[in-house]
C-alpha cells in the first residue's frame, strides 16, 4: 500500500519521484503545522499550568499526524532524489554538486587549489 496524500500539495520543480514528492509534501505540513506544534509543546512542558491542561496538550499531540512533525523532513537532493551525502546549502548531492561545479552551473564555486 502506498502513501497517499491527504491534502492537495503543490508539485516541487525540478526532478520528481515518489520520494520526492513525498519529501516535499511532509515540508509543506511541516510548516503549515509549525505554529501549532509549538504552542502544544510549550504547554506540555510548562511545569506552571495546571497538570489537566499539559495533557490535553500532549495528547493533542500525540494525536496529531505523523506527516506533520519535522522529524519526518529529509533532506534530498533536488536533481536527483538521493538522500544521502546532501549538501544542504546547494540541496544537492556530492555527484551533482560535483558536476554542476566543474561545469561552472554553481556561482560562486570555483574547485579548490592549495
Amino acid at each position: 500500500m502506498g502513501f497517499r496524500f491527504p491534502v492537495k500539495t503543490k508539485l516541487p520543480p525540478g526532478f520528481i519521484n515518489a520520494r520526492v514528492l513525498k519529501d516535499s509534501f511532509k515540508r509543506q505540513q511541516a510548516a503549515d503545522h509549525e505554529v501549532t506544534v509549538t504552542a502544544l509543546k510549550y504547554i506540555a512542558r510548562n511545569t506552571a499550568l495546571p497538570t489537566r491542561a499539559r495533557m490535553e496538550a500532549q495528547l493533542q499531540l500525540a494525536v496529531m499526524p505523523n506527516y506533520t512533525r519535522m522529524t519526518q523532513v529529509r533532506n534530498r537532493c533536488i536533481a536527483t532524489g538521493h538522500a544521502r551525502s546532501v549538501i544542504t546549502d546547494f540541496r544537492l548531492c556530492r555527484t551533482q554538486f560535483r558536476e554542476k561545479a566543474k561545469n561552472g552551473e554553481l556561482p560562486g564555486v570555483k574547485k579548490g587549489v592549495w
